[in-house]
């Protein structure tokens, strides 16, 4: 009996999937929880939906996806009521992500109390950003008090992505140095030297860094206060505008890159800025990140814009060859749904698709928990 359940929960849904060693042997989505019409009244409805669909006595132990371990969190954790205390502590910081998980592991926890449960935080990975990657030039005792820190999320998909990357190189992956952008609604780079999170885009929230589907990225901070005080908007509808009206939608009204290519292609004004900001930023960070890396062995591209926009693929990398950078383009667009390298034979930096497994990283470090050395 080797079987881990995976949990991930959000406000209104849970994601669940079942791993016997590689293998997948049940998954699922319970949908619109609370809501009417939906899968489940509660969570706890939901988890016995979930319960009922796989096989309980397999199971050795649940692993959670918790997105926000601030400070504290730096590996995968064995949850017990001091753990869950603190999750409910950081909920501030994800107001949105860690009342969902913490709904999911209490749950969990009632459903199965026997079973080892273990917190796996999208912010733990990158905890080995050193202090000038990690701290922001605010009063320091402000920034203590308020635990304002650069956090860094995606952290389970770097994690995966950068170790697949060292093996579809043949390499150890202590000794190699990946660019890893996980492109989707969210996004993401992150520098990873041997296997170590030295920088990532996203800061404090994951507003900070690349353009996303809504969320704007990297801004000048006195555009808050100019639109408060020339437009007259308020904290809420500033947030909202930030995070909700931003990205390709503010752009051109599309937040889906496939939406975005179709009008691009059709010679949409609108979609093509949207295109050429996205990826401009995308340049701007993997520049970024090769300085800070000082040898790239390899830029990566993952989620679902990474892994299926080869147009953005393109661009993004797009005039980098005197970095030893580039793409074939007979390879970047052929059709494809696995690993595999994009760059030509011989290049000095791989460029490569790795598709991302959340919930098999989620696995692995539950099982690393519960059966260390195993």
């Amino acid at each position: 009996m080797t079987d881990v359940l995976v949990l991930n929960c959000g406000s209104s849904s849970v994601k669940y999937r079942v791993f016997r060693g590689d293998e997948t042997t049940a998954s699922g989505l319970i949908e619109r929880i609370g809501e009417p019409g939906g899968d489940a009244a509660s969570h706890e409805e939901a988890l016995r939906t979930v319960l009922s669909r796989v096989d309980t006595e397999a199971i050795v132990a649940v692993g959670h996806r918790v997105v926000h371990g601030g400070l504290r969190f730096t590996e995968p954790t064995l949850i017990d009521d001091e753990v869950v205390a603190q999750v409910r502590r950081l909920s501030p910081l994800a107001p949105l992500h860690n009342p969902a998980n913490l709904a999911g592991i209490e749950a969990a926890r009632a459903a199965l109390p026997q079973l080892p449960q273990v917190a796996v935080f999208d912010t733990a990975f990158h905890r080995t950003l050193p202090p000038a990657a990690s701290t922001y030039a605010l009063d320091t005792a402000l920034t203590q008090r308020l635990r304002i820190h650069r956090y860094g999320f995606h952290g389970t998909s770097h994690a995966y992505v950068s170790r697949r990357t060292a093996a579809l190189l043949g390499r150890p992956l202590r000794t190699v140095n990946t660019i890893t952008l996980h492109l989707g609604n969210g996004a993401s780079a992150c520098a990873v030297a041997g296997g170590r999170s030295v920088d990532t885009s996203m800061g404090f929230t994951p507003l900070e860094g690349l353009v996303m589907g809504t969320r704007t990225g990297d801004i000048d901070p006195a555009v808050v206060f100019y639109l408060h005080r020339e437009a007259g908007l308020g904290v809420d509808e500033i947030d909202r505008l930030l995070n909700r009206r931003g990205g390709l939608a503010g752009l051109c009204g599309d937040n889906d890159m496939r939406r975005v290519l179709a009008r691009r292609a059709a010679g949409d004004p609108a979609a093509t800025l949207a295109f050429d900001v996205y990826c401009a930023r995308i340049r701007h960070y993997v520049g970024a990140y090769y300085a800070t890396l000082g040898r790239v062995d390899a830029v990566t591209f993952t989620g679902g814009v990474g892994e299926h926009a080869a147009p953005v693929r393109a661009a993004a990398l797009a005039g980098l060859e005197r970095l030893g950078i580039a793409v074939d383009p007979a390879r970047n667009e052929a059709a494809g749904f696995g690993e595999r390298i994009i760059s030509p034979d011989g290049a000095e930096v791989a460029v490569c698709v790795v598709p991302t497994d959340e919930e098999r990283e989620i696995a692995r470090q539950t099982w690393s928990v519960v059966a260390p050395g195993a």
